[in-house]
């Protein structure tokens, strides 16, 4: 079989429209290389989000390497704004633009092909598995979660998991993932006694009260850090009172809070926490105060071993890199594999993902793809 040209993949994934959580032909085209190259290939759509389930070798065998990755891309925001078609993978001065070529259309199209020229060359004792969804950017409640809950529902597993997401903030190879901050939103709602501004022993202001709560969340300092993650921390993103009246006390107001954290904390033990902060204003100033929390992910940690060294190795002689292990960014679905089986991340320098002009320098596709390939030649010795 032709070996894979993951650049060429990389532009036709980019030309499917694929903005969360339409498929766009991503996973189709996806389907149907990995059928020709003898890989087991199974959609586990759920809720509508569509997800790619596709092993080769026998399952159950006695190791499997594991793949992630999503097709799915943020919308593209102002359309003239763009210097090239967010969906045209326009090539231009060694560069690839458009929506998805960092943010991780190519970390997809590096590890299937790798994974593809892999099985064809050099058939491992053991098997190989790509696990895609197209709900990542979205609320991921239906994407590598339903991927798993199938897995476990069907006898299928990973025995180790490399997740392809850009991982490396200034030059390829200089960093990867071994673990993730947990992120929780908390929304409050304040609610006083409506009045006229003239009268405010009448009313009752919600706002002082919200004012006290943000200043008492965002003052507190919740840890100094641990060995493998930064301090967490604590941004309020908005305050909304929509009161357009100068001379009405208005009855309500609301704020929302992001906190990233560390593994000194828990989402349950964090919305303790901001339960009783919330109880005391609410007594301090006799208003109600109501809170709303969503954990989008708990913090977690790969102890550095013998995958994160073998990913290592692997970057350092493709690249000349060793690699930084880091808990930095954001979530990704890894915060789901890692219930599953041991997994770090690793992929392209990240500067231009969800950015006008999102852009991937051609060469580091085809770098990426001989790191991929390079570690399932490790793991399979």
């Amino acid at each position: 079989m032709t070996p894979i040209d993951p650049v060429d993949l990389t532009a036709r994934l980019v030309r499917c429209h694929t903005v969360t959580p339409a498929e766009g032909g991503a996973l189709t085209l996806l389907s149907d290389l990995l059928t020709k190259a003898g890989f087991d290939c199974t959609r586990v759509d759920r809720e509508g989000t569509p997800n790619l389930y596709a092993r080769w070798g026998r399952k159950g065998a006695n190791r499997t390497f594991g793949f992630n990755g999503h097709t799915d891309v943020v919308p593209i925001g102002n359309r003239d704004d763009w210097t090239a078609d967010p969906f045209g993978a326009e090539i231009r001065d060694g560069w690839m633009y458009g929506r998805g070529t960092t943010d991780m259309k190519s970390g997809v199209a590096a590890f299937a092909a790798a994974a593809v020229d892999f099985v064809q060359t050099t058939p491992p004792d053991g098997a190989v598995v790509l696990a895609i969804t197209g709900d990542e950017e979205g609320d991921a409640d239906h994407g590598t979660t339903a991927l798993l809950d199938w897995m476990a529902n069907h006898g299928e597993s990973m025995s180790v998991c490399l997740v392809g997401e850009p991982t490396c903030p200034n030059e390829l190879g200089d960093m990867m993932k071994i673990g993730r901050r947990g992120s929780l939103t908390a929304w409050f709602t304040v609610t006083g006694v409506q009045g006229h501004a003239a009268y405010p022993h009448r009313a009752k202001n919600p706002l002082p009260a919200m004012a006290r709560l943000v200043d008492r969340l965002s003052s507190h300092e919740l840890d100094q850090g641990t060995d493998h993650f930064d301090p967490s921390t604590l941004a309020f993103v908005t305050i909304d009172t929509g009161n357009p009246a100068t001379n009405v006390i208005p009855a309500q107001t609301k704020a929302a809070v992001n906190i990233r954290y560390n593994d000194l904390h828990s989402g349950d033990s964090l919305t303790s926490w901001l339960q009783s902060q919330a109880d005391e204003i609410a007594a301090e100033f006799g208003v109600q105060v109501a809170m709303r929390v969503k954990v989008s992910g708990e913090s977690f940690l790969t102890p550095p071993g013998d995958l994160s060294a073998m990913v290592a190795r692997a970057v350092q002689a493709e690249t000349g890199r060793t690699p930084e292990l880091s808990t930095s960014g954001g979530t990704s679905d890894a915060r789901f594999v890692k219930n599953h089986c041991p997994v770090v991340e690793f992929g392209l320098v990240g500067k231009t993902m969800h950015q006008v002009d999102e852009r991937v320098e051609v060469d580091q596709i085809h770098r990426l793809k001989a790191i991929y390939t390079r570690i399932l030649t490790d793991y399979f010795a």
